[in-house]
């Protein structure tokens, strides 16, 4: 009797870890997708830094002078 209640409750366990892990895969997979979706493949965060593009310089206006 003692070992089928070890048993039952063994095997609920193992079951209900496997539900959990499996529910929290799936939740996952759903919000990645969906931030996928709203940003066409850019990559959206926070960075504390600032995104430095362009820096005047003797060099790029030679290179703008060229292009044009």
């Amino acid at each position: 009797m003692q070992e089928s209640r070890r048993d039952f409750a063994k095997k609920t366990a193992i079951v209900v870890g496997a539900t959990a892990v499996g529910a929290t895969a799936l939740a996952a997979a759903n919000s990645s997708e969906s931030k996928e979706a709203d940003s066409n493949g850019v990559v959206v965060g926070h960075s504390p830094k600032k995104e430095v593009l362009y820096k005047k310089s003797k060099a790029w206006e030679e290179f703008y002078k060229q292009a044009l």
